[in-house]
């Protein structure tokens, strides 16, 4: 299935949710591009996403519930079986979380995984640009948000904090002005969507 089939598919099974339209977009974005790269890849959406049948089923009953037993279908047998850095960021996340939001277990899961593709962070969980992706951590994850008060890249800043977590020293610069590679952190993240978000209305 392309992305943007798939991102349709989802936000059709999503109609009759009584969730928040931003966060139905943001999960389905994240999963179409799942879905995309595991067909791509001949793989499975669990390794993909980062999530488990099961998880998937339970994600999808909330918030696609016609879509729950094709996306467990899709997930397979695979275990996603994170690295050590996947489970930082998964742990960086939850840990930054606001409120009791039921989707803060699975979206730092997503999050942690495609942070393993190699686009900028917004075009890896499929959303339309980089305020996006603010937006939904200042939705779900706000006390990261506000750490990151000098906008750097986010994923970037994730590792940033995984190092630091770890007690690694990841920039040898005292400041960030004073680092050679201020522009690969702070620059701009322009770039193409991955999706074309057909059903994405700008109410959002």
């Amino acid at each position: 299935m392309e992305a943007e089939s798939a991102y349709r598919w989802l936000m059709e099974a999503g109609a009759a949710s009584a969730r928040d339209s931003f966060d139905l977009h943001v999960v389905a974005s994240i999963l179409a591009i799942s879905i995309a790269d595991a067909k791509a890849r001949c793989s499975s959406l669990a390794l993909t996403s980062g999530l488990d049948g099961g998880a998937l089923e339970r994600l999808a009953g909330e918030l696609f519930p016609a879509a729950a037993a094709a996306l467990s279908e899709m997930a397979g047998n695979a275990e996603p079986q994170p690295e050590i850095e996947e489970i930082s960021v998964i742990e960086i996340l939850t840990a930054c979380a606001g409120g009791s939001s039921d989707l803060v277990a699975p979206l730092a899961a997503l999050v942690a995984r495609r942070c393993l593709e190699p686009r900028h962070l917004w075009q890896d969980l499929g959303l339309r640009n980089r305020g996006e992706l603010s937006r939904l951590m200042t939705r779900h994850f706000p006390d990261i948000k506000a750490r990151n008060s000098g906008d750097m890249k986010w994923k970037k800043f994730l590792y940033r904090m995984v190092c630091a977590a770890e007690g690694f020293l990841l920039c040898p610069a005292p400041v960030c002005s004073e680092c050679d590679d201020f522009v690969g952190c702070f620059g701009d993240e322009e770039g193409v969507a991955q999706l074309s978000h057909a059903n994405c209305e700008d109410r959002l």
